[in-house]
């Protein structure tokens, strides 16, 4: 997106190089990705970085509104409800489309906003391996507010591990193996030092938690969470005997399980920003839009892109039976703003925070990009083009 940093990495790209930046990455981590990682990263604009941290700082703003619980009470399903919740997430995520507006200059639109770790070890990994294999300008850069790696990397320690024994803090996940991000899970406990521990493996005592570490079995204080507990209601029956984390247990979470709802779609409603598409609960929308084809419908309790309604009817309105569990959201049309070999591609940017307990506000430290040719954005739409697939951002500050 800045025209000549695109044209001299598309010069200087070959086959071979794009080969030897992916064993860079699984030497790092320690295995190969299992999804698609792009040839490229994505070239922001000062312009555009202004615009994304402005957009972030306005819906942080709403997250720190005094009432912010309250307006959210509805969003955390009862049967979902983890006890112990504290004041804050320790992490959010923040998706945004890119888009152009109304004079053809390049803006965000939010798509989608997590209280919830995602990618948060690997991303810098692959952004040195982007470094270490391409030229990428001096100027631009993967970090915010003054971070680089050392200071990230310890900033990530100071939250997920703090003062305690790493072993006894872990990333606690549904069969790890298993999952796509698992990438994540080794570069964390590499650069961070704990263990990554399947449900299925937990030992309760009391209130209390254990693992098996190296024969040993040993206390667990915190929990660094990547279980996403609506896939953990749906998979409760085919897994394993295994701890019920509903219960009063002794032990700290990071980030609270609740959080993952709170702020989520479930928030959109409640911020105002040119950089927000209008949404509504579709329960509360007095009349219709009568022109449904620019919106699109989503569920509030399903992830990942599941459920999503593209081209909206008014039947596929009729059939819905909660609708206070669904948003109806205008459509955003992103722009096909990064020229590649193999022709036009958009894209989505996740800005990553940390927000220590000693932090009043939660702090801007990285990013993740997705990179698509066809409607759907996502690591898992594109098995067959080039081009596209999961990346990084490296932003050009004014």
């Amino acid at each position: 997106m800045i025209p000549e940093v695109r044209k001299a990495y598309n010069q200087q790209f070959t086959d071979t190089r794009y080969q030897h930046f992916l064993e860079g990455i699984a030497q790092d981590a320690g295995m190969a990705p299992a999804f698609r990682v792009a040839e490229t990263p994505v070239f922001v604009p000062a312009d555009l970085t202004n615009k994304l941290i402005q957009a972030c700082e306005e819906i942080v703003n709403v997250i720190l509104r005094p009432d912010f619980k309250s307006i959210t009470q509805d969003a955390i399903p009862a049967e979902l409800k983890v006890p112990h919740e504290n004041e804050h997430p320790h992490f959010i995520v923040i998706d945004f489309a890119v888009c152009r507006d109304e004079a053809g200059a390049l803006s965000p639109q939010l798509i989608e906003l997590q209280g919830f770790p995602t990618m948060y070890a690997f991303q810098d990994v692959m952004a040195r391996q982007f470094k270490n294999h391409f030229n990428i300008p001096g100027q631009l850069n993967n970090f915010f507010n003054g971070i680089d790696e050392k200071a990230y990397y310890q900033l990530l320690r100071d939250v997920i591990v703090g003062d305690l024994p790493p072993e006894e803090v872990v990333l606690l996940e549904i069969k790890p193996e298993e999952q796509k991000t698992r990438i994540d899970f080794h570069s964390t406990e590499k650069y961070i030092g704990i263990r990554t521990v399947c449900l299925t493996r937990l030992i309760q005592e009391g209130k209390k938690l254990f693992y098996m570490r190296d024969g040993v079995k040993t206390p667990i204080q915190r929990i660094y969470n990547r279980i996403i507990f609506d896939d953990l209601q749906k998979q409760a029956g085919h897994l394993e005997p295994h701890v019920n984390l509903f219960q009063d247990l002794d032990v700290e979470w990071i980030t609270h399980p609740n959080w993952f709802y709170r702020i989520s779609k479930y928030t959109m409603p409640f911020i105002h920003s040119e950089f927000v598409p209008k949404s509504w609960f579709l329960h509360e929308i007095p009349v219709l839009p009568t022109d449904l084809e620019n919106y699109v419908l989503k569920p509030l309790f399903s992830f990942g892109g599941q459920g999503v309604i593209i081209d909206v009817t008014q039947e596929d309105i009729d059939k819905i039976k909660d609708p206070e569990n669904w948003i109806l959201q205008h459509k955003v049309k992103y722009a096909p703003a990064i020229q590649t070999p193999t022709g036009p591609a958009i894209c989505e940017i996740r800005m990553m925070y940390i927000w220590p307990d000693s932090s009043p506000r939660p702090i801007l430290v990285h990013n993740l990009s997705r990179i698509s040719k066809g409607k759907m954005i996502g690591v898992g739409f594109n098995s067959t083009d080039t081009w596209v697939g999961g990346s990084c951002c490296f932003f050009e500050f004014a």
